[in-house]
């Protein structure tokens, strides 16, 4: 081999080591990008943190320190569901945004733009993003079983204006985000909304529930490609003084 054809190779093979180590690094970095999004995601599904904006007997006025659009806290026993209710200026602003304003893949909790912010409605409808572990409205999955679903069927809504609600769950559904008979909470009686329910329902209690009393709707996707959404339905109920939460 002659030394031209020797110093061509040797060249070669270092331009090959350079190109498979940048590639490698990229890749390197990529998935350290991953890594490092995937952890702030879930860190901001689980920030304990917003915990402190949470009202109680002592602290009641703590929601309205966190934001101008805080309208309440929904708990939901024996789940990690226990977040503040935001309402923005329309239902994107709320997906990709937390309670305190600054941008998040896991968003927040939020009550439907065409819903009064004091929970008044006959029907109120509440978002949340579908997180791993349970996180934000991730738990919502598990109230399509009836075993689970009757071994949590309370929760709680404390609303700005002072008013607090217990919740009782009375049905759970799968469907599809154009339906208008779960998606217009404010075109829709709830007369409409229960006979929908007595047929498409997963899980349904007819008689927890009336059409005169109040409804309150969570409502997840099941998957980031799906169009389909798990709905679980509860009545609202005021309770005094020292039986809220």
């Amino acid at each position: 081999m002659s030394t031209t054809v020797r110093k061509t190779v040797i060249f070669l093979n270092k331009s090959v080591d350079r190109i498979v180590a940048i590639v490698s690094l990229i890749l390197f970095l990529i998935c350290l990008y991953a890594m490092i999004d995937a952890y702030m995601v879930f860190a901001g599904a689980n920030d304990t943190g917003i915990l402190r904006f949470k009202p109680d007997l002592s602290h009641p006025e703590a929601l309205a320190e966190l934001s101008a659009d805080a309208v309440a806290w929904l708990s939901v026993d024996d789940t990690k569901i226990d977040y503040p209710v935001m309402q923005g200026q329309n239902n994107e602003e709320y997906l990709n945004k937390d309670p305190y304003g600054n941008y998040s893949l896991s968003g927040s909790i939020f009550l439907d733009v065409r819903n009064k912010n004091d929970f008044t409605d006959d029907y109120s409808l509440v978002y949340g993003h579908h997180m791993e572990y349970g996180a934000m409205f991730g738990a919502l999955d598990a109230f399509i079983d009836k075993e689970y679903f009757e071994a949590h069927r309370t929760g709680t809504l404390m609303v700005l204006n002072g008013k607090n609600y217990r919740i009782d769950f009375f049905a759970s559904c799968k469907t599809q985000a154009t339906e208008k008979t779960v998606f217009n909470p404010t075109d829709i009686s709830n007369s409409e909304l229960l006979e929908y329910l007595s047929v498409h329902s997963a899980v349904y209690y007819p008689e927890a529930v009336s059409a005169q009393e109040r409804i309150i709707g969570l409502s997840t996707c099941q998957s980031a490609e799906s169009y389909e959404r798990i709905i679980v339905f509860g009545t609202l109920t005021e309770i005094q003084g020292q039986e809220s939460r």
